[in-house]
């Protein structure tokens, strides 16, 4: 996306920041499911109780590996 004077938004790096959010966000988001769940005394039938533990754990670390991965591709840029 140009801007008015011609540069680019966030610069040359676009990428590396939008997947530095995304595998933030998917760190942050599985890890929290997983040590604080929502409080809801009325589940809906067939509604888990709590997020799958492996599943968010796997989910997790793919972003924590997506975000280190962006983070040293903006340090070493």
């Amino acid at each position: 996306m140009l801007l008015a004077d011609g540069s680019l938004f966030l610069g040359n790096d676009l990428l590396p920041w939008l997947v530095l959010a995304l595998g933030g966000a998917m760190f942050a988001g599985n890890v929290a499911a997983v040590v604080r769940p929502p409080e809801r005394p009325q589940r809906k039938p067939g509604e888990l109780e709590r997020a799958p533990v492996t599943r968010s754990f796997v989910m997790a670390g793919l972003g924590l590996i997506a975000a280190l991965w962006a983070l040293a591709s903006l340090l070493m840029a």
